[in-house]
């Protein structure tokens, strides 16, 4: 019943109708699951050694950007608008044009996702969800001189300094609005490996339709474990930069969650 939910974002109502049971068995039912997922998936070991992510790591991270440790990015889901004035004004996305919620998320060159972040309001900043979410004290464990790929809204190079790490961004346009031409191929040079963490994010949102549409208030109680139980799933699917890479990264997501 709850994986039926999370794969078909099915509402209570058609679950219970499905399932021959009353509506407050299936919420009762999947608030109890998800929770117990949470906590035995949210337990799993998955933040990976540099030895797992260089050895695992496409061509293209070799060739172009080769100390690359990971990739973030932020993503929003979109839910309903609250009841609440002031929570609307917290939640509602300019992005967006919408309520949303804000989470971080972090891919290891391979693709696999090694960090999700708890949700947040959909008006905070980007540089504010990474001070936040936890992954900063993670980073001691990385050799320095690596770095961490991200786009132009997070201004973090000063978050990283403490531990050794570089910030790959793509370059920001002169006081004249353009890019000098180095700047345009290293912009699209950054492009062509940070979109593998939006295609990651994309596999996530298609893989869990619970995630795709207006999240409905019934879901508030356990939208931080839904949406961590969904990343933590989408990651037994395999990586999607390089097929010929996927059992190789499979076996390490495995070996580092013993």
């Amino acid at each position: 019943m709850v994986l039926t939910r999370l794969r078909l974002g099915l509402l209570e109502r058609d679950l219970a109708f499905r399932f021959g049971v009353s509506v407050s068995t299936v919420s009762r039912t999947f608030m109890k699951w998800i929770n117990y997922m949470y906590l035995r998936l949210g337990s799993l070991p998955i933040w990976p050694s540099w030895d797992d992510v260089a050895s695992s790591r496409p061509q293209c991270f070799r060739d172009t950007y080769p100390t690359t440790y990971m990739i973030i990015d932020c993503t929003e889901l979109r839910v309903e608008v609250p009841a609440s004035l002031s929570l609307q004004t917290q939640c509602y996305s300019q992005y967006k044009s919408h309520t949303t919620q804000k989470c971080l998320i972090a891919i290891s060159a391979n693709g696999c996702i090694i960090f999700a972040s708890d949700l947040y309001t959909g008006s905070i900043s980007d540089r504010a969800v990474v001070l936040d979410s936890g992954i900063l004290p993670l980073l001691k464990s990385v050799p320095t001189s690596k770095s961490v790929m991200a786009d132009r809204g997070f201004e973090i190079q000063d978050l990283l300094v403490p531990y050794g790490l570089l910030l790959n961004i793509p370059p920001f346009r002169g006081k004249d609005g353009t890019l000098p031409e180095q700047a345009v191929k290293e912009t699209q040079q950054v492009a062509r490996v940070r979109i593998h963490v939006e295609r990651v994010i994309g596999q996530l949102k298609r893989s869990f339709r619970v995630l795709q549409g207006v999240m409905p208030v019934s879901l508030f109680g356990s939208v931080n474990q839904t949406w961590l139980v969904c990343c933590m799933l989408v990651n037994f699917k395999g990586p999607v930069i390089n097929e010929e890479n996927q059992v190789q990264c499979l076996r390490i997501l495995l070996h580092i969650c013993r």
